[in-house]
């Protein structure tokens, strides 16, 4: 209905646009303006001639003939023809943003027209991208970063994920869509379903405890630290920080040293009679996932205390008095107005927390990287599916299993992330806290 409302209120300098980009312009007499969206157009065109349509064409059938060095036949590259067909999709739908908003602007120059207005001349549509528009003109040059850099490895991850690239089908051999079966793959197949279980409700027990462990135990240092009997605060404040400052995975290795059965801590163990811990070993499990959580505890917990106790700087004073003088006790302040004010300015921080735990890679990688397991299939039981996914798709090449892997992480991720923070007092009780 709109539509036809449109149709019908548009001028003929309008619907010459709509028949050819920048004509409408033209029409009104900016030059400038219309030959700007001529060339667009122009190029447009070319490109889908030159090799658009063949870009696109590759993107469904991921090359048809396949290379034999042995005949020197020079085949199709499925990788290449993927990640091309990805870019001249990207190109379409910026061709059809260019069309709509060639017809849109000369639409808006009809209404000022209608109004007794002149068109803006090519010097004024500039000065306006200077000037009301600038804020587009200042992202346009960040937004193609962000595509190229960000978005398009994203959408290769997850085009991968539906081919069967991987293993023994890598180029010179041409992949093919799959569809779903990836994701079957690592729900029904004995070679992945029983190793994602596992790796995955471990995955999901680590980030849950690790972010509940460092957030509460960075609370409680700040509460302590900001205690007014507590002497030296800046000298007890320096120690947790110089632990950040460190890089991680300088401690991470340090701790794997002292942890092996030559290290300190095994040596001190043994000295008093008892037998040494044996972090490395194979079967370690329960005590190497304990000890992997107290040293990212040790890595994270000074990030939350710095943080926290900037936050308990601004709690209401008066407030607390008056808690005070109502007789509520130390637990009963704790819980109704210091938990609930610093949830509310940092559960976006809590989020990411939990979301940099489930994906942390680097505390079990350098700490017990390497280590295979019977019942695992390319992992061990302290992996987290960062790690697996490393292992499938960079060791073994296993890439279309890695890639179903990544998406399935940022589906799990996403959904918690967004449940969490549409239920915490950053969302319900924004109101209260102003």
């Amino acid at each position: 209905m709109k539509k036809l409302t449109f149709l019908r209120s548009a001028d003929r300098n309008v619907k010459a646009s709509i028949c050819l980009m920048g004509l409408g312009q033209l029409m009104y007499g900016q030059i400038g303006k219309g030959l700007a969206y001529l060339v667009v157009f122009a190029c447009g065109i070319l490109y889908f001639l030159k090799r658009g349509a063949s870009d696109l064409a590759g993107f469904f059938t991921l090359g048809t003939k396949e290379a034999d060095a042995w005949f020197g036949i020079e085949g199709d590259n499925s990788v290449i023809m993927l990640l091309m067909g990805i870019l001249s999709l990207a190109a379409v739908l910026l061709f059809i943003g260019c069309y709509f908003s060639n017809i849109k602007d000369a639409y808006e120059t009809q209404l000022l027209v209608q109004k007794g207005g002149k068109p803006l001349s090519f010097r004024e549509d500039l000065k306006k991208l200077l000037d009301r528009k600038f804020y587009k003109t200042a992202l346009f040059l960040p937004i193609i970063g962000v595509f190229v850099f960000n978005i398009l490895p994203i959408i290769f991850m997850i085009a991968v994920a539906f081919t069967n690239y991987g293993g023994s089908i890598v180029p010179p051999k041409l992949i093919d869509w799959v569809g779903l079966d990836n994701f079957l793959q690592i729900v029904t197949l004995k070679k992945f379903a029983p190793t994602f279980g596992r790796i995955l409700s471990w995955n999901l027990l680590w980030a849950v405890s690790s972010t509940l462990l460092n957030y509460f135990a960075g609370l409680g240092l700040a509460l302590l630290l900001n205690k007014k009997c507590v002497k030296g605060k800046i000298i007890w404040r320096a120690f947790p920080v110089l632990a950040y400052a460190v890089p991680g995975f300088i401690i991470l290795l340090g701790f794997r040293f002292m942890f092996s059965y030559g290290g300190p801590i095994n040596q001190i163990i043994t000295d008093l009679g008892y037998k040494a811990v044996g972090f490395l070993d194979i079967d370690a499990k329960w005590m190497a996932r304990l000890i992997g959580l107290l040293i990212n505890a040790w890595l994270s917990i000074p990030s939350i205390m710095l943080l926290t106790t900037g936050i308990l700087a601004n709690i209401d004073g008066n407030q607390m008095e008056a808690a005070k003088i109502d007789g509520a006790k130390r637990w009963k302040q704790f819980t109704k107005i210091i938990l609930p004010f610093v949830l509310f300015s940092t559960t976006p921080v809590l989020i990411s927390q939990f979301i940099g735990n489930f994906n942390n890679f680097g505390v079990f990688f350098f700490l017990r990287g390497g280590l295979y397991l019977d019942g695992y299939f390319l992992a061990s039981d302290t992996d987290l599916l960062i790690n697996w996914l490393y292992n499938l798709s960079i060791s073994n090449n296993y890439y279309n299993i890695g890639a179903t892997i990544s998406l399935v992480i940022f589906l799990i991720t996403s959904a918690l992330s967004l449940l969490v923070y549409v239920k915490s007092p950053s969302y319900k009780e924004e109101d209260v806290f102003r």
